[in-house]
């Protein structure tokens, strides 16, 4: 399974931006991790199969929407009120499994290659 993420850029402070990640097969849970240059990458948010369940790291939360598309077979995230802190490269993820919205990296089998979202203040 391939996964091709697009969406991101560069906005203010304050902004919003849309990620979204487009599979080429089928996934169950999927998410969204980040990554700046020198540091680990971190979880963001995840969603299961059904989307009855989303998870999101606490500096997130409220201002980032996960969302999935089965018909197009898309993740989406939707990033409002954008703060410089959230700059980096944004990772979508997907398994073959289904954990319930994991949080955990190493859960993740298939990884697109990325999209930088840039957030100046």
């Amino acid at each position: 399974v391939q996964l091709q993420a697009s969406g991101g850029g560069s906005v203010q402070a304050g902004d919003s931006l849309t990620l979204s990640c487009a599979a080429s097969g089928r996934t169950f849970d999927m998410g969204w991790f980040r990554q700046v240059p020198g540091k680990d990458r971190e979880f963001v948010s995840s969603i299961n199969w059904g989307a009855q369940r989303q998870s999101y790291t606490d500096s997130v939360k409220d201002r980032f929407t996960i969302s999935r598309d089965h018909v197009k077979n898309t993740i989406t995230l939707q990033m409002d009120n954008l703060k410089p802190e959230d700059t980096a490269r944004y990772y979508c993820a997907g398994t073959r499994w289904s954990f319930g919205a994991p949080s955990r990296e190493d859960v993740y089998e298939y990884w697109g290659r990325g999209t930088l979202v840039t957030v100046s203040s």
